[in-house]
């Protein structure tokens, strides 16, 4: 069996904020973190700080440092509503190549999904959709998984090496993602390429952009829905969470900042509507940015939704 603690470190115990007020508790004083305690957990956080794949892409570096600067604002949360048993795993160890990375990410949440964890991964560049999606993959069938990219961005670059904006080409070209089981959600069109965009209309791939989502009667939950029911259930669902999809307003440190996107609260409601879904087996965070935030204010976005994903376990259905 592949050792996921042999191959990630144990995440910085400064990071745990603690009040010390019985009537108040903070996440930081009840997620675990000591492997003894992995079994009894439901939810596993597991960062990959690594921006080699924004660098490949030319992006604007600092994505490496989310991780730690998403724990430190999610552990001075309090535990309302929570009741789901978090584990904080810590970082997968990063390899010289980013190939290598991918291939010990894609193992470690192998045996995480097969001891059947829910897990939150923090990037780190969005290029670590491609191990996590081949992990669901290999796990449970390349039949029996949904891939929601809730992106500015379709990713489905055909460049070679792989980056930041190949994941879902990866996936897709290796046969390890069916398109119709695709959904591309919040594209922006200015920052999609037409050629691209034919492509993912030709594999008939759900595209929703960023103006349907917002202004029209489009529900993205409906969509998903539809897709959760079929084949009486079978299907796993991974959501990808880009910060490039929310509004540099409400997410000003991401790797490429829009003053389009989606809100705050949008961006938190899909993560409440992924942890309410039974199948969601993996949701990831990438793209954000803290050299370039803002009073850690796209740090605490994603704190919150990872609050509202966990929150809303207990509402599955």
């Amino acid at each position: 069996m592949f050792d996921i603690f042999q191959n990630s470190t144990r995440p910085n115990s400064n990071l745990f904020f603690c009040k010390n007020d019985a009537n108040d508790v903070r996440l930081g004083e009840i997620v675990l973190s000591k492997s003894e305690d992995y079994e009894i957990c439901e939810i596993v956080i597991l960062g990959c700080p690594q921006d080699e794949g924004v660098a490949r892409n030319n992006g604007r570096l600092g994505a490496a440092l989310a991780p730690d600067a998403i724990r430190a604002q999610f552990y001075k949360l309090t535990n309302f509503s929570i009741s789901a048993k978090i584990f904080d795993i810590g970082n997968t160890i990063i390899q010289e190549t980013l190939e290598e990375t991918h291939d010990v990410q894609t193992n470690i949440v192998k045996q995480m999904l097969k001891d059947g964890k829910t897990l939150i991964v923090l990037g780190g560049g969005n290029d670590i959709s491609y191990p996590d999606g081949k992990a669901l993959a290999e796990v449970f069938g390349n039949e029996n998984w949904v891939a929601i990219n809730i992106d500015a961005h379709f990713d489905v670059r055909s460049d070679f090496p792989r980056n930041s904006g190949t994941p879902y080409r990866q996936l897709l070209d290796e046969n390890l993602l069916k398109p119709t089981r695709f959904f591309e959600i919040a594209f922006q069109p200015q920052a999609a390429s037409p050629i691209y965009f034919k492509y993912l209309q030709k594999l008939k791939v759900n595209l929703a952009s960023l103006e349907e989502v917002q202004n029209s009667k489009l529900k993205i939950q409906s969509l998903v829905e539809n897709q959760r029911t079929k084949d009486t259930g079978k299907r796993n669902f991974f959501f990808g969470f880009d910060t490039d999809s929310v509004r540099a307003s409400d997410a000003p440190g991401t790797s490429a900042p829009s003053p389009i996107g989606l809100t705050a609260e949008e961006f938190i409601g899909l993560a409440k509507f992924a942890g309410r879904n039974k199948l969601t087996k993996l949701i990831e965070f990438t793209e954000m940015n803290p050299n370039f935030d803002i009073d850690n204010r796209t740090a605490k976005l994603v704190a919150l939704a990872m609050h509202e994903f966990c929150a809303a376990q207990k509402q599955k259905s």
